[in-house]
């Protein structure tokens, strides 16, 4: 029979779960409009770039810190890490997109797991996606390493998603692209793990332009 911890990180990880990432492209449709990512490649290059010096890496490195002080009954660090997070934003889309997805996910956990604390109440900001994720597999005793890898393999799979629609992209090359990105994931959690707080810095001036960019542009798939 196989542990609950394994049925929790696969609800978690479900592209079904109703928190609304689909709605959202992180400048990626931008970058298509643009003419900056055409093909596959371009798309797998710049998702690349993101797990090796973007801020995904941040916010994997948060997600490790509000786990740990979740397990702790630490309040007052959960909510200085969320407000941490909310404040790095670079732009008004990727923070509204973070705290949608978050206060979604952790509406429906109250819903499905009414044991578990009330965060909505706790913490003083809205709260940031990666938050909400790391609180979420806290409860559920998923350990900390599988949750940063099932956190950077969601991302991942929202972005092709979104690659595929905009450029287009085929199923089958979406999948084939995902699982390229395998030993990238990998290596980009292992990374994470070794990043004090004095390193908690990235390199994504690149999103954040695409981001500014797709909240003027005129036509929009994705929500800005």
């Amino acid at each position: 029979m196989l542990p609950p911890t394994v049925l929790h990180l696969l609800q978690l990880t479900s592209p079904a779960l109703p928190v609304g990432a689909y709605s959202y492209s992180e400048g990626l449709e931008a970058l298509v409009n643009g003419g900056q990512i055409t093909n596959g490649e371009a798309l797998r290059g710049w998702l690349v770039q993101q797990l090796r010096h973007g801020s995904i890496r941040i916010d994997g490195a948060i997600l490790l810190r509000t786990y740990a002080a979740a397990q702790g009954g630490d309040h007052a660090q959960v909510n200085h890490w969320n407000q941490w997070l909310g404040a790095m934003r670079e732009t008004s889309e990727l923070r509204q997109s973070s705290q949608q997805m978050g206060r979604s996910l952790l509406k429906l956990f109250a819903e499905i797991a009414p044991d578990a604390p009330d965060w909505l109440a706790v913490l003083n900001d809205p709260c940031q996606w990666a938050i909400a994720f790391a609180l979420t597999a806290s409860h559920w005793q998923i350990p900390p390493d599988l949750t940063l890898l099932a956190y950077l393999q969601t991302w991942a799979t929202h972005s092709l998603n979104a690659g595929v629609k905009l450029i287009p992209l085929g199923q089958t090359e979406g999948q084939q692209l995902l699982h390229s990105l395998g030993a990238e994931l990998s290596q980009a959690r292992e990374a994470i793990t070794q990043l004090e707080d004095q390193d908690l810095d990235s390199c994504g001036w690149g999103l954040a332009i695409a981001s500014m960019a797709h909240e003027t542009q005129y036509t929009r798939l994705f929500r800005s």
